[in-house]
């Protein structure tokens, strides 16, 4: 496996595939039993992976519960995400949930007790809960760093004028900047590619894209019959083929498969990987984590990314409609866009 710089702002490497832990544990009624998720820990770390992704409600607390014990005596050779926003019981109450400080702090107090170490690499709010101030955030983060609790901070989920604030007002003020961004992206979920990616390379934010696989339906197992996500989480994280556009997107997706001589889901995870973001991968066997890694190894000719890009598009929003108007477009530079060499990165 390949290593790669998380973002502009760290000098963090982590590998080019995450290993979620969302199956890590039978809480939720489906999941891997810890041997087996031992197994897949072991198989992660022996093709060189060396950034896992969890969350203290993955499981109800038990996916934290299962690393920390996996994890004992080979702590620092990875990289240690989890979140917070939910609840990590479904017992827990309202104060404990959502991103202000409070709840911040007590999951954070709560996950290390879990995870069995004395700091979080990476902290994560989990989703924006819409009621508390980014400002509240920021600042809790960068008491967490001062307080030597966790490394790095990152948003999962949020709106991008939220996350560019964020950015922003950390950059201001001189706290921890926001390291990181969490978002669904797949060849069935692109909307992500309308503000948040864009946002996310203009600030130099690095990027952790979640079901990569659209919940397994674009490994096409769910067209054999099989069940997997489709009913294990009761239908959560998963992307349905129910519409016209997904079954010709499976349809394309197998069929460059089969010119490259691999897997459906190797094509998927790849596609994403060329997009520039860390594809999250979340086993529930060995068997499909050694299936997921063999993506490493597929590399799409830019005739294979334009045929799935074209057969997934989704159509722009507004301002976009407007900005990326041809003939706009050439207004704005007084007819000579064909003689401007315009920068590779979005600008902020």
């Amino acid at each position: 496996m390949r290593y790669k710089l998380f973002g502009k702002h760290t000098g963090l490497r982590v590998s080019e595939l995450v290993l979620g832990t969302g199956n890590f544990g039978t809480r939720w009624g489906y999941g891997s039993e810890p041997d087996e998720a031992r197994r897949i820990v072991d198989a992660y770390a022996e093709a060189g992976g060396n950034f896992i992704d969890t969350a203290d409600s993955y499981q109800f607390g038990e996916a934290e519960e299962i690393l920390g014990e996996l994890l004992a005596g080979r702590r620092d050779e990875f990289v240690l995400a989890t979140k917070f926003s939910q609840r990590a019981s479904p017992h827990d109450g309202i104060l404990v949930t959502g991103n202000s400080r409070k709840a911040m702090i007590s999951s954070v107090e709560a996950s290390l007790r879990r995870l069995k170490t004395d700091r979080i690499d990476l902290h994560w709010v989990h989703y924006a809960d819409g009621v508390t101030p980014i400002e509240e955030i920021v600042r809790g983060f960068d008491d967490l760093v001062r307080a030597g609790k966790i490394v790095y901070a990152g948003l999962s989920d949020f709106p991008a004028w939220r996350v560019a604030r964020a950015a922003t007002l950390a950059e201001l003020r001189g706290t921890v900047p926001v390291a990181g961004l969490q978002v669904e992206h797949s060849l069935v979920e692109r909307t992500t590619e309308q503000d948040l990616l864009p946002a996310a390379r203009a600030l130099g934010l690095g990027v952790v894209a979640w079901s990569p696989l659209g919940g397994g339906m674009l490994t096409g197992k769910y067209r054999k019959g099989e069940k997997g996500r489709a009913e294990g989480f009761g239908g959560k994280v998963f992307q349905a083929e129910n519409s016209g556009q997904r079954s010709a997107i499976l349809d394309t997706l197998i069929a460059v498969a089969d010119e490259v001589g691999v897997t459906p889901g190797e094509v998927a995870i790849a596609w994403v990987a060329a997009k520039g973001s860390l594809p999250i991968i979340g086993p529930r066997t060995v068997a499909q984590l050694r299936s997921n890694l063999a993506a490493t190894n597929v590399t799409l000719t830019s005739d294979q990314i334009a045929t799935l890009d074209g057969v997934s598009a989704v159509p722009p929003i507004f301002p976009y409609t407007l900005l990326d108007n041809p003939t706009n477009r050439q207004r704005i530079f007084s007819g000579q866009l064909d003689r401007f060499d315009a920068p590779i990165e979005p600008v902020a």
